[in-house]
């Protein structure tokens, strides 16, 4: 099933695409693909907005968002019916990992980023008659281009804090789930922003490249390692920063010592969830040996009970993009090839219409297997034994990926510490797909998971320039290291360059 079908190109000469629903093949209608010519149109309009929304007060920008948070509040059942049906999703899901983590960017940088962006005054350790200002700037304009896997959270949440630092925003979604696009896009028309503050780009990878290439001030990207190099030397060539949110092979450590009913809920939560089409799911799972039986047996019995289809209550979501469908597969008979078992699923539900794959556990994995070393991408849980913690660390950190990760045991000191050994960009202890929702942390991975972070302060202050400002405090009439220079003031710098950088007395004052 095809869920992005090309048509003929419209009046005005633009390519059309046909979306498809992958729940049940149902018509979403079409999208025209926007050219490089409306790309910089959009974005010499979005340069104009910029200038006045700069110059905004952070409260009119807070009031905004409170509208916006408060409209989606009150229509989130229409919302839930453009995700539920763009996506496939069960309802509840959309519910909970869209709309809740919406609804919780709005209100946090509505009410933080005035905060997080005031000035900064901070002390200086050697010259004390300046002062130094930290002023936290907005760039300008700049470009999001956004995944399918959801639509809807990952377009807001990095579009809120743009607006809020003051800046532009021209938002591409991707073409298999425009709609929710167009959701933050009437979102925002609803609460009040003004003209081309936001604007919204339809359109796939020609429209994409466009806006990378148009001369914005940022692009903050999420999708695959493959395009995110992409977008990186463009970036890169145009002296402009970028973030990438990139893929992942996120491991789970089960140590002999955790609680074994917890981690193995947690372990098909991690692997299952959203139909596995997360960043951070769980996609690989080192069992220490002296609890892999328990662990194993308990993971199946739960898969078992999970529910899949496209009526009534549901735990497991359909494939959202077609050709991922193929890749799952592709991964899956890797595994079974080369001597894995499967312990659950392993094909596509024949009792649903859409593109559903039965969650699916496999046992007796090794690295020569794609599925242990490829991002998946879809429900697919592979578990493979191991002697110990130290063999588990060795393994989780033979990857090219380093987003997220977690870590299962009782101790949770010593959780941490096994945290820290992993070269990942974030860690979760006793639990699983939080990094992201913990709106309080930086969030990005390290090796070719990504470039730099978003969420946080760390986030926020990145759609900024930090501009620092040095002010004079007593306005003397000349400065002792200004001209002329002397040999008698070289003499006195010499004295006091021992006495502060030579001296026990010296590294004390300074």
């Amino acid at each position: 099933m095809a869920l992005v079908e090309p048509l003929e190109p419209s009046a005005g000469g633009r390519r059309r695409l046909r979306l498809v629903s992958p729940a049940d093949g149902e018509d979403l209608g079409e999208i025209e693909v926007q050219t490089a010519a409306d790309v910089q149109a959009a974005i010499g309009r979005a340069r104009k907005a910029s200038i006045e929304w700069g110059e905004t007060s952070i409260d009119e920008r807070r009031r905004i968002l409170e509208r916006a948070l408060r409209h989606l509040v009150h229509h989130q059942d229409e919302f839930l019916d453009v995700i539920v049906g763009e996506t496939g999703k069960p309802r509840e899901e959309a519910l909970a990992m869209e709309l809740v983590g919406a609804c919780d960017a709005l209100q946090f940088y509505a009410r933080r980023a005035k905060a997080i962006l005031a000035d900064r005054t901070l002390p200086l350790h050697l010259l004390k008659t300046k002062r130094l200002l930290i002023s936290y700037r907005p760039l300008g304009v700049i470009g999001i281009i956004t995944p399918w896997n959801f639509p809807f959270l990952l377009a807001l949440n990095p579009t809120v804090q743009a607006l809020m630092a003051g800046n532009a925003v021209l938002l591409k979604p991707s073409e298999v789930t425009p709609h929710s696009g167009r959701l933050v896009e009437h979102l925002l028309e609803q609460a009040g922003l003004p003209p081309d503050v936001f604007q919204l780009l339809t359109g796939d990878g020609e429209t994409g490249a466009a806006l990378v290439e148009g001369g914005v001030d940022k692009i903050c990207f999420t999708g695959s390692v493959e395009t995110g190099r992409k977008v990186a030397v463009e970036c890169a060539s145009q002296l402009i920063p970028c973030t990438l949110e990139l893929g992942g092979k996120d491991p789970m450590i089960v140590c002999a010592d955790a609680d074994l009913e917890r981690a193995a809920a947690g372990a098909v939560f991690g692997a299952f969830s959203n139909s596995g089409q997360v960043c951070i799911s769980t996609e690989r799972v080192y069992v220490v040996e002296d609890v892999a039986d328990a662990f194993q047996r308990k993971v199946v019995e739960k898969t078992a009970e999970l529910r899949q289809g496209e009526a009534g209550e549901s735990d497991v979501g359909a494939i959202i993009h077609g050709p991922q469908i193929e890749v799952i597969e592709a991964h899956v008979e890797d595994a079974r090839a080369r001597g894995a078992q499967v312990l659950a699923g392993g094909r596509r539900n024949p009792d649903c219409q859409g593109l559903y794959y039965e969650p699916t556990v496999l046992a007796g994995v090794d690295h020569g297997m794609r599925v242990m070393r490829e991002e998946t991408f879809g429900p697919i849980l592979p578990i493979m034994r191991v002697r110990d913690e130290s063999e588990a660390i060795q393994l989780a950190n033979e990857s090219r990926y380093g987003l997220s990760g977690s870590v299962w045991t009782r101790d949770k000191r010593r959780g941490v510490a096994i945290a820290k050994a992993i070269g990942a960009g974030s860690m979760v202890v006793n639990d699983c797909m939080v990094s992201y929702a913990v709106t309080e942390a930086p969030f990005g991975g390290r090796k070719e998971s990504g470039l730099g972070q978003v969420n946080g302060e760390t986030g926020l202050r990145g759609y900024c320039h930090a501009q620092s400002i040095v002010v004079d405090r007593f306005g003397t009439k000349s400065e002792y290291l200004w001209f002329p220079y002397r040999a008698r003031k070289g003499r006195r710098l010499r004295r006091l360059l021992k006495l502060l950088w030579g001296t026990p007395l010296g590294r004390l004052l300074t």
